[in-house]
């Protein structure tokens, strides 16, 4: 299915958010935080979060994703494939889980954690639920495998997979003293997928670019430093239970996504021409072969078996102190970062369309 390839305030007062800097403040309490992984994307952002509001940080993981980054941060060298002795005798306040993948891979490291750390966070994803035919809250009916054992990871095990992660967690933890976070598509600055970061590059380099649909369909997502911050907020507050982490049905659309990557572009890039967007009908780009997420990112039809993919509660989170920033925040960041990434990078996005199959389209529909 094509949704598992992703495996308001004005603009003013978003502008002047953008101009104020960002001022932590110290916790309360200064906790010894371990991350399981903690190296790429989500662990650096958790990681820079946590060390500001005064925490002591600890990574495990096998020292080849991204090894120089936060230099002083404690490192333990292992791997959850059978080599966690590094762990053992050990205690921390709290870990956050965030490379777990495999259930037999969460219950090996809750076994050896729980003795000596008192609360596990794990990091799954809403794709845990099994149909998004229609809205999910936490208590929907997440998806299974028939063979629970397997350990292949693609998109039709990926969801399933998290589930059962969930499931290895709470039965070693306990309800009581687990979290378990299921983000959305997760967006922002040194996103290693390029999935959102695909519509403020596209603008980048200006001219018509094709835009799904209609800028009213809704999307979700959720900036990696809105889940950070409210990752360590609940590590800090010992918060228990299940939250899917993403912005609320309604809060943003495919719209505010393309027009604030045509801002920031024609701010930041100033290309020449500027950026326009076409909108094309759906039934339109599936002829012509364009699938949601892959070459949409963002973006799926609400209808049929994706009509409610937009639509996944999050109202327990943000009672429990989840913020959205504005979407003209994380775009204009995003588009920071990426053009200050190497030209062969930028060149290579791993989604969206390609200079040439978009100029394909843009040419069947013109004819």
């Amino acid at each position: 299915m094509q949704r598992r390839d992703f495996v308001g305030a004005t603009l003013g007062l978003a502008a002047a958010a953008l101009a104020a800097p960002f001022v932590p403040v110290r916790a309360e309490r200064r906790l010894k935080i371990l991350i399981l992984g903690g190296t790429r994307f989500v662990g650096p952002h958790m990681a820079e979060y946590a060390l500001s509001r005064g925490h002591t940080l600890t990574f495990f993981n096998r020292g080849k994703t991204n090894p120089g980054v936060l230099p002083g941060v404690e490192r333990i060298q292992g791997d959850r494939n059978g080599d966690l002795q590094g762990l053992a005798g050990r205690e921390w306040d709290a870990v956050i889980d965030n490379s777990g993948y495999l259930p037999r891979q969460v219950r090996a490291s809750a076994e050896l954690l729980h003795r000596s750390v008192p609360y596990y966070m794990f990091i799954s994803s809403v794709s845990v639920y099994a149909s998004f035919a229609q809205a999910n809250d936490e208590g929907s009916p997440v998806g299974t495998l028939t063979d629970p054992t397997v350990e292949k990871i693609d998109g039709e095990t990926y969801g399933p997979l998290k589930a059962l992660c969930e499931s290895a967690a709470l039965a070693v933890y306990g309800p009581g003293h687990t979290s378990v976070l299921r983000p959305g598509l997760i967006v922002g600055p040194d996103d290693n997928t390029d999935r959102f970061t695909y519509w403020p590059a596209r603008a980048s380099r200006g001219g018509t670019l094709v835009a799904p649909n209609s800028p009213r369909d809704p999307v979700q997502v959720i900036d990696v430093r809105d889940l950070a911050r409210f990752a360590i907020a609940a590590v800090e507050q010992n918060t228990a239970g299940t939250f899917n982490v993403l912005s609320p049905p309604g809060r943003f659309t495919i719209g505010d996504v393309v027009d604030e990557s045509i801002r920031a572009a024609n701010e930041l890039a100033r290309p020449s021409p500027p950026p326009v967007a076409v909108w094309l009908p759906a039934a339109f780009l599936e002829a012509q072969g364009v699938a949601p997420w892959s070459d949409m990112p963002v973006w799926a039809p609400s209808v049929g078996e994706e009509a409610g993919f937009a639509l996944v509660s999050a109202e327990r989170a943000l009672k429990a102190g989840l913020t959205i920033r504005p979407m003209v925040e994380t775009v204009t960041d995003t588009l920071r970062w990426f053009l200050g990434q190497p030209e062969a990078q930028r060149q290579n996005l791993k989604a969206g369309l390609s200079a040439e199959r978009e100029a394909k389209v843009l040419a069947a529909w013109k004819g």
